[in-house]
């Protein structure tokens, strides 16, 4: 397996597990949370195709004003530069790796209350672009937001 189609689903892994507002440490208390059902589809530029949507449950902390991040340890992603105007939100995102990505994300909120979102992670990789397609539905609460 060439290695871009390694990262490739690496990446696919990876977003799955996004979750739509920012990670608590544990030690904090624990605010009733929101429940989110996501889904992301990843593209890389001259791919001849891309892995399956990856869909996910997270429970987040209710009311997070943070879009999903790609804040991950494991591969080393900081997220910066946090911008809201209405119902959109911006920000820097910058990955150790493998592989090493920067990139900006963008989300827009359906509504007023935030029961939805869509949006995408573009990143920039030495093997070529990456689009990660990203759309988020509130479907409930949850006890521990993550």
């Amino acid at each position: 397996m060439n290695s871009s189609l390694r990262h490739l689903l690496v990446l696919a892994c990876f977003v799955g597990a996004l979750p739509p507002g920012p990670v608590q440490a544990e030690d904090e208390a624990v605010p009733s949370g929101e429940q989110w059902e996501t889904t992301s589809q990843v593209a890389m530029e001259g791919m001849p195709f891309s892995p399956p949507p990856t869909k996910t449950k997270v429970c987040a902390a209710a009311g997070a004003t943070e879009p999903p991040g790609s804040a991950d340890e494991d591969r080393g992603c900081v997220n910066s530069d946090f911008m809201q105007d209405g119902l959109k939100v911006t920000w820097n995102s910058v990955c150790a790796g493998p592989p090493e990505m920067t990139g900006q994300g963008e989300i827009t909120y359906a509504d007023e209350a935030r029961s939805s979102y869509t949006g995408a992670l573009l990143y920039a990789t030495e093997e070529g672009a990456v689009t990660i397609q990203l759309t988020g539905q509130r479907v409930g609460t949850c006890d521990k937001p993550r």
